[in-house]
């Protein structure tokens, strides 16, 4: 990261936790444990508590739903293309003790792509995961895809070419042992939710989703060269949000 582009990050994030009764590094420390591991809000809050400090589990919750979406939105220009060769997949979320359902799209190196949770599993609900997706990297249009054989993909990718969103040069292929390598990525993102509690509403679930995937995509490594151990991935998240002066490069 440039020298100005950190300094718009520092001045940008003042704003980011103006009115907080605790400090910004707190917080952030509070969100990136929520996202990372497998902790409910009251696991957090007895965490603080053995340090000596009181934080309800309320406002923990305000605190991820505030800055997990705000994580994900400033790491996506970190993020690296994709090879070309695309996997996509929807795996099963329950919200209200409904069952959603999450689009998500990895290449086959695992690179990040996009996510999208749907209230529905149709041809529109594909669509606008493709859109999401695709629509603003044409340089970077996939040359191949792979899917599962649901029904609304072979239409979805013809509807993309037709708009050209998609290349008509690209293969759409299900082989099983293509997916292999998404449905082992869908467990990385699920198993970190708290069994007990899950999610209480679509628009808390969508939000909190952003953060793990988020958190996922710093554990991959973004494409940083060199060691990637836990510091520098809390140093990474703590420079986004002007929290300390390492740049990382």
């Amino acid at each position: 990261m440039s020298i100005g582009i950190y300094s718009k990050l520092i001045l940008r994030s003042k704003d980011d936790f103006k009115g907080r009764h605790f400090s910004g590094v707190m917080i952030i420390q509070a969100v990136n444990w929520y996202l990372r591991y497998c902790l409910s809000y009251r696991d957090i809050e007895e965490l603080f508590l053995e340090r000596g400090v009181s934080v309800d589990h309320s406002t923990l919750n305000r605190w991820v739903l505030r800055y997990a979406p705000l994580l994900e939105k400033r790491l996506r220009s970190y993020r690296k293309p994709h090879c070309g060769e695309v996997r996509i997949d929807e795996t099963y979320i329950k919200v209200k003790g409904q069952w959603k359902y999450l689009y998500r799209a990895i290449d086959k190196n695992g690179t990040a792509i996009d996510f999208l949770l749907t209230a529905k599993r149709n041809i529109k609900a594909a669509q606008r995961f493709f859109i999401k997706a695709f629509k603003e990297e044409g340089l970077f249009a996939p040359t191949h895809i792979g899917t599962d054989k649901a029904l609304p993909f072979p239409k979805t990718i013809q509807t993309m070419k037709n708009e050209y969103i998609l290349p008509n040069h690209c293969v759409h292929e299900t082989k099983k042992s293509l997916q292999q390598g998404i449905e082992n990525d869908h467990f990385r993102v699920k198993r970190i939710i708290p069994k007990n509690g899950c999610f209480q509403s679509f628009h808390t679930a969508r939000k909190t989703l952003k953060g793990y995937e988020a958190i996922l995509w710093i554990k991959k490594g973004l494409g940083f060269k060199g060691k990637w151990t836990i510091n520098e991935q809390i140093k990474l998240i703590q420079s986004i949000f002007g929290l300390n002066n390492n740049i990382p490069v």
